[in-house]
């Protein structure tokens, strides 16, 4: 049986501020005070599962422990058909270190156009999991799928935004207002089927 999550403060579990910004407009509005794992400068897990799901799990049971809270991760990429899925979970380590999206998604073009791809569907995949003190926990799982475009366009948004196209539209994440991308995102499918769960 889902738990019900609890209005309150809410720990989420990443140190993306894009993601941040996101779960803050998703959840407060719901009476929760969401507050970062960055702000409480907790120490980022080490990412060592091969899912988005076993990943997102490390990542609040870590949140969660640290601070004797409920916590909430988000673990998310984008998988491009041509590339077999890739760069999948790996998305943010196809930035580099420290985190450069402009060169990752340089990456995925030249991978492209090395391979002379016509097919550039592509999905967002994004895992929300909730984990509570006494080892409870839950998961939720959303996509949006749509194609890429080169070169990047928008100053909105975060990661590979700015050369995804959702289906059905012609404008790229990074262009979208964030209450159009909020309401289509892979971030937004999952919580749709958290709050039906848990809220």
């Amino acid at each position: 049986m889902p738990r019900r999550l609890q209005p309150g403060r809410l720990i989420a579990a990443t140190h993306n501020l894009g993601k941040v910004a996101e779960l803050k407009d998703l959840f407060e509005p719901l009476g929760f005070n969401v507050v970062s794992a960055a702000e409480l400068e907790l120490p980022e897990p080490e990412e060592t599962e091969f899912t988005f799901i076993g990943n997102a799990l490390i990542k609040a049971r870590a949140a969660c422990l640290a601070t004797g809270a409920p916590a909430l991760s988000d673990d998310s990429g984008i998988a491009v058909e041509a590339l077999g899925g890739m760069p999948g979970v790996f998305t943010a380590d196809w930035a580099g270190h420290p985190r450069d999206f402009y060169v990752a998604m340089e990456k995925v073009e030249r991978e492209l156009q090395a391979i002379k791809a016509r097919n550039r569907k592509a999905k967002f995949v994004s895992t929300l999991a909730v984990a509570w003190p006494d080892g409870h926990e839950e998961v939720f799982a959303g996509e949006v799928h749509g194609t890429l475009t080169w070169p990047p366009r928008g100053e909105m948004g975060f990661g590979f935004d700015p050369v995804f196209v959702p289906l059905g539209r012609t404008e790229t994440f990074a262009e979208l207002k964030p209450e159009e991308k909020h309401a289509i995102s892979h971030r937004a499918d999952a919580f749709r089927k958290l709050k039906a769960a848990l809220l």
